[in-house]
C-alpha cells in the first residue's frame, strides 16, 4: 500500500469534523481533502468510492463512505490489517 490514508470532507459537515477529530486524537496522519473547495478532489472521491458522500475514508483498497466514527470502527474491526497499519490498537475504539 503506497498511498497514505485520505479523508474526504465537506466544510460544515459535523460527521467530517468528528472523523477528523478521531484520527487526530489517535495520532493517525490523514490527508484531508475538502471536496467543497476542490473539484479535482471530488472527482477522485467519486472514482475511489463510486459516490460523492462524505466523510469518506480511503486507504488503498479499504474505503468507508458516508460514515460515523462508530461505523468506521465497525469496518476497521473487519480489517485488522488496516487497523494495525493505521496504528490503532485494540483499545483505541473510544472516541
Amino acid at each position: 500500500m503506497n498511498a497514505g490514508p485520505i479523508l474526504y470532507i465537506k466544510r460544515g459537515c459535523p460527521y467530517c469534523r468528528q472523523a477528523a477529530a478521531f484520527f487526530s486524537t489517535h495520532g493517525v496522519a490523514v490527508e484531508v481533502r475538502d471536496v467543497s473547495k476542490n473539484r479535482a478532489a471530488l472527482k477522485r472521491l467519486i472514482e475511489s468510492s463510486e459516490q460523492g458522500n462524505v466523510p469518506t475514508f480511503v486507504y488503498g483498497d479499504f474505503v468507508v463512505s458516508d460514515f460515523s466514527v462508530d461505523e468506521l470502527l465497525d469496518e476497521l474491526a473487519e480489517r485488522p490489517d488496516i487497523r494495525l497499519r493505521l496504528g490503532l490498537g485494540d483499545h483505541d475504539d473510544e472516541t
